[in-house]
């Protein structure tokens, strides 16, 4: 089976090169290489013209990454799609690895990998990403074989690094692919569809390093916080038969993504809006604790940040 591989890409121009030659380096599988350009205003496209005729480029409007992967996997030809970052790159043998999977169990949708992290000038910050969530072990233990009840799993952490997938074409293209209107957990949301229709299998070797580039992610925290309930909620929609026969609560996984929601607020002093969210959170979930903090979120600010000092005080 061949592969199209899809790299979405804004302002990539310094780092794309190596992208692509990380590609080139898996072989024959490799059918077609699509970069779409989400409206870089760099030099992406001169870089680009200047890498060889192998590559497939198309500059759309920016409109996120989202909708350029969908473009790229409408365009792909192969019958299996991966993805990859434009500023990140694949280890060796990447693709023969996940290659092997498909072929020893014919009905996995999807197959991921574990990656590292690099700081901008590449060395190695996060060795394993899975060993930093603890996951490494689990994996490891099922040597490549299919994961089980993989969709709870999935609700309860996302253990699938979007630069490392690669999918059936047809699978994803009959999900519709990536949800443009989420813009953080889109992929999670995606992967959850997909592991609710097919296995899913993630095996426990580095197969991509990713980039970091040191922004700061505290300004995106409010957004990220929102779409994890839209998210969420989707999957309740869509998945919640299936997670529920896997043991899971879509009602609670809904809960919790308004209750982390609901604090950033309380956190950030915006007890109206902290008191709208708690109230959704205890009308999914009802909990004595959730009902404290909508009581609390009735006090004056000034009572609320001092029993939050009391509260770190006698965590110390």
């Amino acid at each position: 089976m061949a592969i199209s591989v899809v790299i979405p890409a804004y302002n990539a121009g310094a780092y794309i090169g190596e992208a692509i030659d990380s590609v080139r380096r898996q072989g024959k599988a490799i059918r077609e290489i699509i970069i779409v350009d989400d409206g870089s205003t760099d030099k992406t496209s001169e870089v680009v013209a200047n890498l060889g005729n192998d590559i497939r480029y198309i500059k759309q409007e920016n409109a996120g990454p989202s909708a350029a992967r969908n473009l790229g996997m409408h365009l792909a030809k192969a019958p299996l799609i991966a993805f990859l970052d434009a500023d990140d790159v694949w280890t060796e043998n990447k693709t023969a690895e996940q290659m092997a999977v498909f072929q020893a169990y014919p009905d996995v949708g999807l197959v991921a990998s574990d990656m590292a992290e690099t700081d901008s000038h590449g060395r190695v910050v996060t060795p394993s990403v899975l060993a930093a969530h603890d996951l490494l072990g689990f994996f490891q233990d099922l040597g490549g074989a299919p994961v089980p009840q993989a969709l709870r799993r999935l609700v309860e952490k996302n253990f699938i690094p979007t630069g490392t997938v690669i999918a059936k074409r047809k699978l994803l293209l009959d999900l519709v692919g990536f949800k443009t209107d989420i813009r953080y957990g889109e992929d999670l949301e995606l992967w959850a569809r997909i592991a609710s229709r097919a296995s899913i299998v993630c095996l426990p070797h580095v197969h991509m390093l990713r980039r970091q580039h040191g922004a700061n992610a505290t300004q995106a925290t409010e957004p990220m916080l929102n779409d994890l309930v839209k998210v969420m909620q989707n999957l309740r929609d869509c998945c919640g038969i299936e997670l529920r026969e896997q043991g899971g609560n879509p009602d609670h996984a809904v809960s919790n993504a308004l209750f982390n929601l609901a604090y950033w607020h309380f956190a950030a002093d915006n007890l109206s809006l902290a008191h709208e969210t708690f109230s959704k959170c205890l009308s999914e979930k009802p909990t004595l604790r959730t009902a404290m903090y909508v009581a609390a979120c009735h006090l004056p600010v000034s009572m609320v940040r001092k029993l939050r000092q009391l509260k770190q005080h006698l965590e110390i």
